[in-house]
């Protein structure tokens, strides 16, 4: 008869709780994953929810290229979401396994639009545009057939590069960039700007490349909900609650290229509480749409006063963000 040692209670209990520790250590290291490496794009607040364990805000240096974007192509890639969940099951699983933030997944967007057939002018192929020779190094077989346009091999491929790249540079921005534009010249404008601040050292990279790493900034952005609010200022938030606290609000239907970077700074209004008051005003604007704009009963007077000048400031604005 095989005998059994009795463990004491408090010995299970203890277990349990070392236990628990190594969980949370490993959630927690799950989660810092996802904050390390993105410091020239978001501003990460401390803020627990219910949906998200931190709250990250675009880095403000990006915000007139994503607005831009989001209105060319954000109905596209939001009907993507529905289709494209299988194809992200699949990058996020092998994306973690790797070490690598899941967001990294949209980056195969903005390749080959998650396409496995396309096929570049320079030969690269499949959703993660991978060239001949590196898929060569990484054991991918190109006869008899391109195994670049295998989704799991080619994500696997991708993320051993991603992973290097990383390594080399330590921001993902910069990965996105090196991606794209190659390490070698990623590296001479590091040496040239002696900083590793994508916004302080792009116009030393390509166009092409620039525009890369601002389209997967305003696809994360569509995907991911990224708050596109500017932080505010404590003097800001004393204008929001003293606005707040004022006697009633009034609608004005208005058409034309208005934008909210212009009203709010004719009005002396924070940017944030006027777009808290009108979501997706900029988008409904930008697309030929009528709105009816809320704002604060004293500033609509203002508004209403001088709502031609302030046309003329919105549309000389879009002029002098896209030069």
């Amino acid at each position: 008869m095989r005998k059994y040692t009795r463990i004491p209670m408090r010995s299970i209990l203890t277990l349990y709780c070392l236990l628990c520790c190594v969980v949370n250590m490993a959630a927690q290291d799950s989660l810092s994953l996802n904050r390390i490496g993105f410091n020239s794009l978001f501003t990460v607040q401390q803020v627990p929810n219910k949906d998200k364990s931190f709250v990250i805000e675009m880095h403000p240096k990006a915000i007139s290229f994503v607005q831009s974007y989001i209105e060319k192509e954000g109905e596209g890639l939001r009907k993507m979401k529905s289709w494209a969940k299988p194809y992200f099951n699949l990058y996020d699983e092998i994306l973690t396994a790797n070490g690598i933030p899941v967001e990294l997944k949209y980056l195969s967007v903005i390749e080959s639009h998650l396409s496995a057939q396309v096929v570049s002018w320079a030969g690269a192929a499949g959703p993660w545009q991978i060239m001949p020779d590196e898929a060569t190094r990484l054991g991918l077989k190109l006869l008899p057939n391109d195994e670049r346009m295998d989704y799991q091999k080619s994500t696997q491929a991708a993320a051993i590069i991603l992973k290097e790249l990383y390594q080399q540079f330590g921001d993902w921005l910069l990965v996105v960039a090196a991606y794209n534009g190659g390490a070698g010249r990623l590296s001479k404008a590091i040496e040239k700007k002696k900083t590793k601040d994508f916004w302080a050292l792009q116009y030393e990279l390509p166009l092409e490349t620039r525009n890369h790493v601002k389209k997967f900034i305003a696809t994360h952005a569509i995907f991911e909900g990224v708050s596109m609010n500017e932080p505010e200022t404590k003097q800001e938030v004393k204008l929001t609650n003293k606005l707040k606290a004022s006697e009633g609000l009034e609608r004005i239907v208005i058409s034309g290229r208005f934008n909210t970077k212009t009203i709010a700074t004719w009005l002396k209004m924070p940017i944030a509480y006027l777009k808290e008051l009108n979501p997706n005003m900029d988008q409904q604007l930008s697309s030929g749409k009528v709105y009816s704009i809320l704002l604060p009963t004293q500033l609509a007077i203002i508004f209403e006063a001088h709502k031609n000048e302030i046309l003329q400031a919105s549309i000389q604005s879009l002029y002098l963000d896209n030069d």
